[in-house]
C-alpha cells in the first residue's frame, strides 16, 4: 500500500475514529456524513454508532442525527473535576505565556503567603523570573495575593484584624503595609475584577491577576497571573490586556 494512503479501519479504530468524528458536531451528523467522514461502508459504521448508543457514549437527537451522549460527557466532566487543578490550568498559563511572551503563573492562598501552583515561562532567550513552583510570596505584596485576599477580607476592619500586630514587610518602595492603604486597593480590586502589582513585590517587575473559579462559582480557588520586566512590556500594556486574559482563564 502507498504510503500516503491510510490503512482501512477496523474492529476498535473505527469505533474510535467514529467517536473522535461525533465530536466534531455539535449539532449532530447523520449516518450517510459519518459514513463519508470515516471512509467506511455505511453498515459497518451504524454498527458502530449502536455500539456507542449501548453504552450512552452517542445519542441520536430529535432529528434524527448522532450527537455525544450523555454519559461520554459525564464521564469527560468527572475526568475533568477529578484533576488537580494545577494540571487542569496548565494549557491556560501556556497560552498565555505563548501570546504574550511573559511568564504565567496560577497560584493559591495559604496563610500570609501565596504559594506558586504552576508556571510556564516565555519561549527560550527571554528574561525569566526568579519565581518557582512551590514558591511563596507575602500575600499583600502581589497581585495574585491581594487578589485573593479581596475576596477573605471585605472591609479595613477585616484588614486590620488580619494583620494584627505583625509588620507588613516592605519588599519594594511601592509595597502597601498599612491596613489602611491594603484595604483600599482591596476595595478597588473587588470592583474591577483584578489586580495589579506595580513593582510592589520585586523591584522592575509588574503583574496583572484574575481570579480562576474550579470549585465554587463565587470563591476563587487560585488566581491566574502575567508577570514581566516593566521595561520590556509595561503594565499599561498588560492592563490592556486584562479582558483577553480573562476569556482566556474562563474558557479553560
Amino acid at each position: 500500500m502507498p504510503p500516503d494512503i491510510a490503512p482501512p479501519l477496523v474492529g476498535t479504530d473505527r469505533v474510535l475514529a467514529v467517536l473522535t468524528e461525533l465530536a466534531q458536531h455539535g449539532d449532530g451528523v447523520s449516518l450517510e456524513e459519518m459514513t463519508q467522514a470515516v471512509a467506511s461502508p455505511k453498515p459497518t459504521v451504524h454498527r458502530a454508532l449502536a455500539s456507542l448508543c449501548r453504552f450512552g457514549f452517542a445519542a441520536r437527537n430529535g432529528h434524527g442525527r448522532y450527537v455525544l451522549g450523555d454519559e461520554f460527557l459525564r464521564l469527560a466532566f468527572a475526568h475533568h473535576e477529578a484533576r488537580p487543578d494545577h494540571l487542569r490550568i496548565a494549557p491556560v498559563l501556556t497560552e498565555l505565556a505563548r501570546r504574550y511572551g511573559e511568564t504565567a503563573h496560577y497560584a493559591v492562598l495559604d496563610g500570609d503567603t501565596v504559594v506558586y501552583r504552576a508556571k510556564v515561562d516565555p519561549p527560550a532567550g527571554a528574561l525569566r523570573l526568579t519565581s518557582t513552583v512551590g514558591g511563596r510570596n507575602p500575600v499583600h505584596s502581589t497581585a495574585v495575593g491581594k487578589l485573593l485576599l479581596s475576596y477573605a477580607l471585605s472591609d479595613e476592619p477585616a484588614v486590620a484584624d488580619w494583620i494584627g500586630d505583625r509588620p507588613l514587610t516592605r519588599r519594594t518602595p511601592h509595597t502597601l503595609t498599612t491596613a489602611e492603604a491594603l484595604a483600599a486597593d482591596l476595595a478597588r480590586i473587588r470592583v474591577a475584577g483584578y489586580a495589579v502589582d506595580d513593582q510592589e513585590n520585586e523591584p522592575g517587575i509588574v503583574c496583572v491577576a484574575v481570579p480562576v473559579f474550579m470549585t465554587s462559582p463565587t470563591r476563587p480557588s487560585g488566581a491566574v497571573s502575567v508577570s514581566a520586566p516593566a521595561l520590556r512590556t509595561s503594565l499599561e500594556t498588560l492592563l490592556a490586556q486584562i479582558p483577553a486574559i480573562r476569556a482566556t482563564v474562563e474558557a479553560r
